[in-house]
């Protein structure tokens, strides 16, 4: 499990470098054809998994593939929002590079013409396929999921999903409503399905065509859920009853928190069963039961995720697919549940910007099944018993770092190579496997229309921003910086610093204590300034 602070832009280096070091260097029981790509992506899914040590959340699919795979602990988005991150660790570049930090521009037309990681697989010779939401729809993806450049088919959306943000939720009143709390009888949704169970049953049908092909694929499978809303069938409500759902164990906004650092999070108040509640603006408290209601409803979401990919692992054992295909899972980017008295994602911290990764590579982080044997079968979360599962641990060249500037390059990577997590001696040896930590960074930013919480202060768009937050988080602090940013010149002013932030995750691994004014950070805060101003 590497401890160290990695960015997720970095995982797909890890598919093209795990593909190429598998045939280049396989064991005498392992074959030399192309592996396949199964890549599961999650909307704002933090690590609340049992494989990550949350003892409430049933998520034994999910932790079944942990079992097999080799598990990041410390993996992190570079912006805490879905455009923006989709983008970042599918081009392998970061927000600045790909100049998107909102929805609102096609990165090919604005930033550069950078290939995409299923682009690359797919001009090497593999089928690409998507189904469901892989990058984020609409003008960021160029109304097209960035075809044909990416895919080799039409991508697959769920005709269910346009009823996401309608008035299907059946409120206490008997009536419909577009609330933040859904939980729904399937039977009475339109359709009489959801967009997750459809994107697995197509993910399924695309699987038993590939049988019959004799060209290696690579399959993302994008999943909804636990995105807003909280949309997903009532009976998973019964593993989390109210009375087992605790508090955020730091719900008040700390003390020391600058204003630009905070998110008012308005697309949760304008749900109607919140704006029933008429909170205050930006810091106004959720009361308490409904706190515990959204906590529950996040928590059942994760269950009924954990079904779909189960369902989906399940299927690749059927069609004896899993001992020829690498398994990627990941989450665009976490989500508050109240800690530092913030909900949804659009911050720096962790627990917005950290998310679940992890790799299943045949032969490699587990031994390559037997004949007849399954390594995912399907475990039903109803019963299931809840136990903490320990991880184990295709033909390409890694693409070149990228130079400075890199915005007429089309293939190139701007984070690290972490195939050395991957040698097998280092997995038996495990001591934190190879390297140190204390060399890890990861980056993640995040603008602001304005050093105070606004009504677009979580999603500004390009020609508002004023202040962008960037931030580094190492092995032993998290350090943000909030300085001045020009959006007509995708430029940011480091001498002109609005605020600052600096916890010393040892002792405070919530992030509470700001201790950028701090005497002992000083000198620390240079050292960060220069890593900055290094990488800018």
């Amino acid at each position: 499990m590497p401890p160290g602070g990695w960015c997720l832009l970095c995982f797909g280096l890890v598919l093209s470098s795990v593909c190429a070091s598998t045939e280049s260097a396989a064991p005498s029981n392992l074959t030399t054809a192309p592996l396949n790509v199964l890549l599961i992506i999650v909307d704002d899914l933090r690590p609340s998994l049992g494989c990550y040590g949350d003892k409430l959340v049933r998520s034994p699919n999910i932790d079944q593939l942990a079992s097999h795979s080799l598990l990041f602990q410390n993996a992190f988005a570079q912006q805490a929002v879905c455009a923006p991150s989709r983008v970042s660790f599918l081009t392998g570049r970061r927000p600045d590079t790909t100049r998107l930090y909102d929805f609102n521009s096609y990165w090919r037309v604005h930033a550069g013409n950078f290939s995409t990681l299923p682009q690359y697989f797919k001009e090497n010779g593999y089928v690409t396929m998507s189904v469901g939401k892989v990058f984020h729809p609409g003008i960021s993806s160029n109304y097209s999921d960035d075809s044909p450049y990416s895919w080799s088919i039409p991508p697959y959306h769920p005709s269910s999903e346009k009823y996401e943000n309608t008035k299907t939720c059946r409120g206490p009143d008997g009536e419909l409503h577009a609330n933040l709390l859904c939980p729904v009888d399937i039977a009475d949704v339109p359709e009489g399905t959801l967009p997750d169970k459809q994107s697995t049953e197509q993910a399924i049908r695309l699987l038993e065509k590939t049988k019959t092909s004799t060209r290696p694929f690579f399959l993302a499978v994008g999943y909804h859920k636990p995105h807003i809303p909280f949309r997903y069938p009532k009976e998973f409500q019964k593993l989390y009853p109210l009375e087992n759902i605790t508090l955020a164990p730091d719900p008040e906004v700390p003390a020391g928190l600058p204003p630009v650092a905070y998110n008012p999070w308005m697309d949760i108040r304008q749900r109607e069963d919140v704006q029933a509640l008429n909170l205050s603006v930006p810091y106004g408290p959720i009361p308490v039961d409904f706190q515990r209601k959204i906590r529950q409803s996040y928590f059942a979401s994760i269950s009924y995720l954990d079904t779909q990919v189960g369902h989906l692992l399940s299927a690749l054992d059927d069609l004896q697919l899993a001992n020829s295909t690498i398994i990627a899972f990941a989450s665009d980017h976490g989500w508050a549940l109240g800690e530092h008295g913030e909900w949804a994602k659009y911050s720096n911290f962790d627990i917005t910007t950290r998310v679940p990764l992890m790799f299943y590579v045949p032969g490699r982080t587990a031994p390559l099944p037997e004949a007849g044997e399954k390594l995912f079968p399907y475990i039903d979360p109803f019963n299931s018993v809840q136990e903490l599962m320990e991880p184990g641990l295709a033909g390409l060249h890694v693409p070149p770092r990228c130079p400075v500037p890199s915005f007429h390059v089309e293939l190139c990577r701007e984070g690290q190579n972490l195939m050395k997590h991957f040698q097998v001696e280092d997995v038996e040896g495990d001591p934190h496997l190879r390297g140190n930590p204390r060399e890890s960074i990861a980056y993640s930013q995040y603008p602001r229309p304005a050093d105070s919480p606004q009504w677009n202060s979580d999603k500004p768009s390009l020609k508002d921003i004023k202040v962008m937050g960037y931030s580094i988080r190492t092995i032993d602090y998290r350090y943000t910086v909030w300085v001045g940013f020009s959006p007509h010149e995708f430029l940011a002013n480091f001498s002109d610093v609005h605020a600052g932030e600096l916890y010393f995750v040892d002792s405070d691994p919530l992030q509470d204590h700001n201790m950028y004014n701090d005497s002992q950070g000083k000198d620390l805060l240079r050292a960060f300034d220069a890593i900055f101003l290094a990488n800018h």
